[in-house]
Parts: C-alpha cells; structure tokens; sequence
C-alpha cells in the first residue's frame, strides 16, 4: 500500500551515527519549532534536543567502539563504515511522507531515496568536498608517497557516491566545497551556506607583550595526516630552520598511519609533541606559539583556523582549506598553493620577520559574532525560508 501523502510538521530529521556539526543544524531546528527528531547510534542524545525529539540506536555505536578497541585506526574506520547500512535501514523505517533528511555521506541513502519519493528534501552536510574530489586529491596522494592503502575504504568511497542523485541541496561550510559540488553539476540553488558555528569565549589573544627569549614558534594543530599536508609542513618546516635555527615546530600526537613512516624520517626536527588537548589547554597552547600552518590538500572548514586566529596568530593555510575564507593575505596570514614546501617556508619567514622585529602592526581580529551559533541559525532558518521549507 503507497504511504499516506500527508506532510508531518514538524518536517526534519537529522540523522548521523554519532556527534558531528549536523548537531548545530538539529539545534536550529528545534529552536525554531521545525525539528521532527534526530536519530543517532548513540547512548546519549545531545545538549538542547529533548529526549522526545531523540532517537538513538546505541548497539551501533558500541559496535564502532568495539572496531576501535580491536583493530587498526583505517580497519577500524573501514569496518564502522560498514554499519551505515544498518543506521540508514533503522532511520528509513522511522521517516514519515513530508520528511526532509539532513545527513552526511553515506549515512543514510536509502533514507535519502525513500524521503524523495515521499515529498521530502534532502541535504548532504558538507564537511569534505564532493566525494569524488575527495577521493581524486587523496588517491594521487596516496599513491605519490606510496601508501598501501586508500583515503577511506573504497566501499564508503562508492556509497558516498552513490548519495549524490538523491541529494537536493549541499550544506556547504565553504567556497573550496561549493567550488567542487559545482564543477560536478550541481546548481547555485542547491548550495546552502553553512558555516559551522564555534565557541571562540576562550580563543582570546594574548594579553601580555611576546616573550623576546622565545624562539620562533610555527604551530600546527590537529591530527597529522597525508590530508593534512603533513609531509609538505615538515619539508617546509626544515626550509625554516636554515634562516631560524632555534625554531621549534609544536605537533599534537594525534597521527594517522599513513604518515608515521615520514615523521620517522623527520624525527631529527625540534619538535614539542603534545596531546589533543581541551579547548582552554588549547588556547594557552596557541598563545604560546607565533603561526599556526595547515596546508590541508583537501578540507572542508577546520576550525583550528579560526580558533588560530581567535588567539591573535597570523595562520597560513593552502587554498584547499576550506577556512581560507577566513584569511586576508598580508593582513591575518597568507594562502599557498597545496604541495609546495617552499610557498610554506616563505610564508612563515614573512610573518616571522614581522613578528620578531617589534614593529606594531594592527592586531589580528576575528568577528566572532560571525561565528556565533546565533548567527549561525539565523542564515540557516534563513535560507529554508528562501526554498519555502521554513
């Protein structure tokens, strides 16, 4: 029998495996009475969704635990990646005719498919681009430094594909992901601005003068990986050292396998090594350096920047970081292209020489209200209205 054309208000069901920046999305929803429920394979729900408006399925997610305690971190990805099947057949068995689905790649296809059929919109969050850039970018990288194993797991690869030509509209944190949802067909109209909202209350500057005695110091912080650039940061990092030879680099020991073979070769470089930190340890941690550098070859927004420049750093990123639209060249960092130790090297010298001479230069600024979750729910709501969903 075909399902009832009657439309459910409220209309929106968000649904991801577990935490993610669709959390923000399911906030605004609720706030503004359009929130069905949010579905997630998690013991726990999140702050601000009442549990009425949650549905969590946390077999799956002690299921991914399990992978996580058992085996490598890419096996462990790659199997949990095979549990999105099942979180999408219990989502799909929830929806109602009307639904709207907000999702990310590969969660929820067949959600997805069913939603369309039955008079619902669908949106894909963003958070890398397209998949099939994705997968282009990291596979030639993958390959260049000899990496037995793929960017993600190839069935992931291909079930993320295989969303696209059920997805209406992008949810797009960036103009690097906008750019590679277009360039593959997609519509100006279907891409929705989508800035993930961030707690800058303790990424404050400095208040006090930079030590003279400190020598200078080129942060990167985050996980270390082929996307992250991190080959490129070392070799540029190295570059450094011959016109600053009492440079320290500060890494967090969060590393993917794929590059632990290249910091072995890199381990002669004055590194200080520290653990992911929350984010008041964080934010001392950036006070206490000069430049933040993430030459990502593909990401969709890392906030790393703009809590780098919450802080007062100048930050350099390559124009594959999608929060290079954060960035003013000369005025609050610098954009290189990916892949290019030198263009990093020249970079960080540039904003060393300003830094370490004392000259006044105006300080780095950030409109955190920009930023802001209220903000952020503000355009979201905003531009549901301006596709007639609101």
């Amino acid at each position: 029998m075909k399902p009832s054309s009657k439309v459910i208000d409220p209309a929106f069901v968000v649904a991801t495996p577990a935490r993610s920046v669709c959390d923000d999305n399911a906030r605004a929803l609720h706030d503004h009475g359009l929130l069905r429920f949010q579905a997630m394979g998690t013991r726990n729900g999140i702050k601000g969704i009442p549990a009425e408006q949650t549905r969590l399925n946390p077999k799956i997610g002690l299921v991914a635990y399990a992978f996580a305690r058992t085996f490598s971190t890419y096996r462990a990805e790659s199997l949990r990646f095979r549990l999105h099947p099942w979180f999408d057949h219990w989502v799909r068995k929830k929806l109602a005719p009307g639904n709207h689905v907000i999702s990310s790649y590969g969660y929820a296809n067949a959600s997805f498919q069913w939603a369309r059929e039955n008079g619902g919109k669908t949106f894909v969050d963003g958070g890398n681009s397209h998949p099939e850039n994705f997968w282009t970018i990291l596979t030639e990288e993958h390959q260049r430094w000899k990496c037995p194993f793929p960017p993600v797991a190839r069935h992931h690869y291909e079930r993320s594909l295989a969303m696209m030509p059920h997805t209406d509209y992008i949810l797009s944190p960036s103009t690097f992901v906008s750019r590679s949802f277009l360039e593959r067909g997609f519509k100006p109209s279907q891409i929705l601005r989508n800035v993930y909202p961030i707690d800058l209350s303790c990424f404050q500057p400095p208040t006090t003068p930079r030590p003279q005695n400190r020598p200078l110091t080129v942060i990167a912080p985050g996980a270390l990986s082929l996307r992250k650039g991190t080959p490129y940061l070392l070799e540029g990092f190295r570059i450094v050292l011959k016109t600053f030879p009492d440079a320290r680099l500060v890494l967090t020991k969060s590393v993917f396998g794929n590059v632990e073979k290249i910091l072995e070769a890199n381990a002669d470089l004055p590194i200080d090594w520290h653990p992911p930190l929350p984010h008041p340890e964080l934010a001392e941690k950036l006070r206490s350096a000069d430049i933040l550098v993430l030459p990502s070859l593909e990401d969709g927004f890392a906030r790393t920047v703009t809590e780098g420049l919450g802080c007062g750093l100048p930050v350099i990123v390559s124009r594959n970081t999608g929060a290079s639209d954060m960035i003013v060249p000369g005025k609050n960092g610098e954009i290189i292209p990916i892949r290019d130790p030198q263009a990093i090297c020249d970079a960080i010298l540039k904003w060393a020489e300003v830094i370490l001479s004392g000259q006044q230069r105006e300080p780095i600024g950030l409109d955190k209200e920009k930023l802001s979750f209220g903000n952020f729910s503000r355009e979201f709501i905003d531009q549901l209205k301006s596709i007639g969903l609101a």
